[in-house]
């Protein structure tokens, strides 16, 4: 499991929200005070010029990446709660087609489906918080596809019901895959290590300015890091979109019927 999931699955995101801004607000207002405390403001003014402009070019490079994460991770974040909600669909239009073929396979139908339904809200979306499938489910699955691997139609109905069945049965299929592949990928540890450093770096050449009010200066640092840290935390939350508080709820299978 990757480490940002075993946090988010752990803490719960009001109080993991307040650890990350805590910790980046500490270490900007800390490093600021340290550095100030060794330079004074005369001297760190001296290298405004310079300071400056590397700040602007580091801080537009930032901005662009982070703001592309972001963008990133709700899109997919909003893509995976409309592939569930299509899932949930695909269940039930499943259901509706079995009525076209003989009661015994309706029901045989039926009943599975009502399992499968129940299996996703009580087992799958638990493990899906641990990046893993549940094995209830999955057996429901292909009891499933082995009832309709060996019903035989009867008629021309049944067979255009049935030919119908079966795609949206694979349709299905690939959704709760797509849905068990996003609950485990997110993103790369690579972009995280960009993405703390060049936030850290970012607040780290604030340390360098020298103005004379040390107050007003430090609470612009501090509205700075709470700035960074927030969306630094957002990204963490939607990066895996069934775990932790904030996560995709399985409304969409409770509130579908199968009667």
């Amino acid at each position: 499991m990757p480490i940002m999931q075993l946090i988010l699955l752990k803490i719960p995101a009001f109080i993991l929200g307040i650890v990350i801004v805590g910790i980046v607000t500490a270490f900007s207002v800390t490093g600021l005070l340290i550095v100030r405390y060794f330079i004074p403001h005369g001297r760190l003014k001296t290298h405004h010029d310079v300071a400056d402009p590397i700040l602007g070019a580091i801080a537009a490079v930032y901005a662009v990446l982070i703001a592309f994460v972001v963008v990133t991770v709700w899109q997919n974040f909003d893509k995976t709660n409309a592939n569930v909600q299509l899932e949930a669909n695909y269940l039930v239009d499943i259901y509706r087609d079995s009525e076209a073929f003989s009661p015994d396979f309706h029901q045989k139908v039926g009943g599975l489906l009502r399992e499968y339904r129940q299996a996703v809200v009580d087992y799958e979306w638990k493990t899906m918080a641990k990046g893993e499938m549940s094995p209830e489910v999955e057996k429901l699955m292909r009891k499933i596809w082995l009832l309709y691997t060996t019903y035989q139609p009867g008629n021309f109905t049944e067979q255009s019901f049935f030919n119908e069945s079966v795609r949206k049965l694979n349709l299905f299929r690939e959704l709760r895959m797509q849905r068990l592949m996003d609950s485990r990928n997110g993103t790369a540890p690579l972009l995280w290590f960009v993405l703390i450093v060049g936030g850290l770096s970012t607040l780290s050449f604030t340390f360098f300015f020298g103005a004379e009010n040390l107050n007003a200066q430090l609470a612009m640092a501090a509205l700075l890091a709470i700035t960074i840290s927030l969306i630094l935390f957002t990204i963490m939350s939607l990066d895996f979109p069934f775990t932790g508080s904030i996560s995709i709820s399985p409304q969409p299978f409770k509130m579908i019927l199968l009667d």
